[in-house]
């Protein structure tokens, strides 16, 4: 195979043969393919194989891959220069864009990666607050972030339960931490455990103990930013935060990232305020104009109702041929589906419900790799990990939703559930 010979040739080069640790498919036992081009749904490899592609760059490909219009504009930013280290009014029209979408971005400032908008949210955060603790939720990830990696709590990290507010509690209010805590950081929706979805008020409970106690709340948007509503996760739950961290989305699938929100607290970075960051390639004119593209396409909103509407009926026809066999056999359910908007997340896993890290990594990452490898022998690419999620795009048609149901439930079939 093309793509084994491309991996042994990209190891003596790069660390693991890959860019980012995922790619290498090290977490569903297999060696990965190289992909060659992308066009609507589908991604192709060295070898010519087809996929139905599930992963969509992991999100930000929401209208597909080579999207036309988004292709020729980019041709036509790239004809005039790919950076100038100085202003353009691309820059504003992208910032303007976002604001009058994100209902609680004043103001914002473009960087280059998710990773690198989270840094910058969390040092302005203490910079603002004159406070240095910062609160994650175990089973968010915000980038590799020294501060935001950590598993157990340390100097300046303190872990949370998702979706327990009374483990929120107990961490503001102990003695060590009171008054000493600048934020708290939360994927609004989780995508870096699979998809975990907020229950029972969380997130109107964390904006409540948050405001109560003078911390900041940033919510981590990369992922659900302009992906579950044109607003966001915000938008879809009715909750301002502080802070919102973006991404994927907003590059329209170059490189970028962003984070913005109050204007009191926006005012604090330099050259306005005293809370240096800076980037030479930030809000580049080649990733501004896909960014641009993207979004005006997606105030369509109807786009949102398709992409729901399509998530629903492959999770639904999936859930349901599983519990019929599961009857019919006699067996407890073995498979859960978490989903939301156009994101959902196949685990392989015994609990009633997946809500948090902790029941999430309870998973069968064993059956999820013969899964994953089913897939792709039926022509269905998802994410190489049981704790991604998959994503729909607007160019997923009927006929590659009917195929990816049937690859699905006939690998499911094939692996003895």
């Amino acid at each position: 195979m093309m793509s084994s010979k491309d991996f042994i040739e990209a190891k003596k080069y790069i660390p693991g043969g890959v860019n980012s640790p995922v790619r290498s498919f090290k977490a569903v036992d297999s060696s990965p393919l190289f992909i060659k081009k992308g066009k609507g749904s589908r991604i192709y490899d060295e070898d010519n194989d087809e996929y139905i592609d599930y992963c969509m760059s992991y999100g930000p490909l929401i209208l597909g891959h080579s999207h036309p219009k988004i292709i020729s504009a980019v041709k036509k930013a790239l004809d005039n220069g790919a950076s100038f280290g100085a202003p353009t009014k691309k820059e504003t029209e992208l910032a303007k864009l976002i604001a009058n979408a994100v209902p609680s971005i004043e103001k914002l400032r473009l960087v280059n990666s998710g990773t690198e908008a989270v840094l910058a949210a969390v040092r302005l955060a203490r910079g603002f607050t004159k406070k240095n603790k910062i609160i994650k939720f175990e089973g968010c990830y915000h980038g590799h972030v020294d501060d935001l990696l950590v598993k157990k709590n340390s100097e300046n990290t303190l872990i949370a339960e998702y979706n327990n507010i009374n483990s929120v509690k107990k961490i503001i209010n102990g003695k060590k931490n009171r008054n000493k805590i600048a934020a708290l950081i939360v994927e609004p929706i989780a995508g870096n455990m699979g998809v975990v979805l907020p229950e029972n008020n969380f997130l109107e409970e964390l904006r409540e103990i948050t405001e109560k106690n003078n911390i900041l709340l940033i919510f981590d948007e990369v992922i659900t930013g302009f992906r579950v509503s044109y607003g966001g996760a915000q938008e879809f739950y009715k909750i301002k935060p502080d802070l919102t961290t973006l991404g994927k989305i907003i590059g329209g699938g170059l490189p970028v990232g962003a984070f913005g929100g109050r204007k009191e607290i926006m005012g604090l970075l330099a050259p306005d305020g005293p809370v240096y960051q800076a980037g030479t390639l930030s809000g580049n004119p080649v990733t501004v104009t896909a960014g641009i593209e993207t979004l005006k396409i997606l105030k369509n909103k109807s786009i949102y109702k398709k992409l729901e509407k399509n998530t629903d009926y492959i999770t639904n026809s999936i859930i349901k041929t599983n519990e019929k066999k599961s009857m019919k056999e006699n067996l407890k359910n073995k498979i859960k589906i978490n989903h939301i908007a156009s994101m959902f997340t196949i685990f392989f896993n015994k609990n009633k419900k997946i809500n948090n890290y902790k029941t999430a990594k309870q998973s069968d990452t064993k059956n999820f790799s013969k899964f994953h490898e089913l897939l792709l022998k039926n022509g269905v690419y998802f994410p190489p990990s049981q704790f991604e999620a998959c994503f729909l795009s607007v160019a997923h048609s009927k006929e590659d939703i009917g195929r990816t149901i049937d690859a699905v439930n006939r690998a499911i079939n094939n692996i003895g559930l």
